[in-house]
């Protein structure tokens, strides 16, 4: 078992090193040199271009330039940013802004979740009846929806026009009113992620119940309840539990658009502003820090798998 996760572990690790070389690579794809994308639209005094020089490195092989970048990003030392807050570091722009992406992201995967799990379990067990039709065209329905399109719908119908939920902003620090704020961008993420854990969920549910176990535990006269919770539920948990970490990631991607229709000022929308802006350093920090999550939840839930599986237990272990 220590075995398998060293692998893993040592995966994710040479998996952030390839991505930090091509976020690095961004300074060198802009247009025009790598001065004067670092230059932005301040003039270039020979005093500044001197200091971006040797800040960067810039006289040195490019080889050279990635390996000192990517000795500061271990320090956290991310840059400056040249244009949205210029001068200002670019680290304390994305943790300012990352609280509130991953505030988004709970709320988003805890509407994924209770809706997802419950209906997808609910179409599985009443596969083929009507339960399960409604269930499917339900999940058919919001798997069609996307999220920029429905956030629209929702700001207008909820927000404008029945004047339910705010319409702008994250509000403020107080749990009710940033629950209020967080409530439709949070529900124009979750309806595709609900709809993708349902039909999951539901083929994973369907799986187990075709399954020789359960005629057997009906026929020792196991309840219903029971028979769920130890038998439908546990057999079904490992691909259900992937299949939610990875949607974990889906709220910092998808995000990036609800995040402007609601003018959140989260991790999505600076990262659209610095791309307009042309702002390499920020760009390249919040690229970075996106996959560092990716990678971070992927381990997450292969060591979670392992917990839940003891056939992957086994096969970690050699014994299969």
């Amino acid at each position: 078992m220590a075995a398998f996760v060293l692998r893993r572990l040592g995966g994710g690790l040479l998996l952030l090193l390839a991505l930090s070389f091509l976020v690095f690579a961004l300074l060198a794809a802009s247009p025009g040199t790598p001065l004067q994308t670092l230059l932005g639209t301040r003039p270039a005094s020979p005093a500044l271009v001197a200091e971006l020089r040797a800040r960067h490195h810039l006289d040195e092989p490019f080889a050279a330039q990635y390996l000192h970048w990517l000795g500061d990003a271990l320090h956290l030392d991310l840059g400056r940013s040249i244009s949205v807050q210029a001068g200002t570091p670019v680290l304390d722009m994305v943790t300012e802004r990352l609280a509130l992406s991953g505030e988004l992201a709970v709320y988003c995967l805890l509407l994924v979740l209770l809706i997802g799990v419950p209906l997808g379990v609910l179409a599985g067990v009443r596969q083929g009846r009507a339960a399960d039709r409604g269930i499917s065209l339900l999940a058919t329905v919001g798997f069609g929806a996307p999220s920029y399109a429905l956030s629209v719908v929702l700001l207008y119908v909820f927000g404008v026009e029945l004047g339910w939920f705010p319409v702008y902003g994250a509000g403020e620090d107080a749990f009710a009113d940033r629950v209020s704020h967080l409530t439709l961008p949070a529900v124009a993420l979750a309806t595709l992620l609900a709809s993708l854990l349902v039909r999951q969920t539901r083929a994973a549910t369907a799986a187990v119940m075709r399954q020789d176990h359960l005629t057997f535990a009906r026929l020792r006269g196991i309840g219903p309840a029971r028979m769920l919770v130890h038998h439908v539920l546990r057999n079904a948990a490992p691909p259900i539990v992937a299949g939610a970490g990875l949607l974990i990631m889906a709220p910092l991607s998808a995000g990036i658009f609800v995040e402007q229709v609601f003018s959140l000022p989260g991790l999505g929308s600076l990262l659209l502003t610095a791309v307009a802006a042309q702002d390499v350093p920020v760009v390249q920090a919040t690229a970075l820090l996106l996959g560092v999550v990716v990678v971070v939840v992927n381990l997450l839930v292969d060591l979670l798998g392992l917990l839940l599986d003891p056939r992957v237990r086994l096969h970690a272990a050699g014994e299969v």
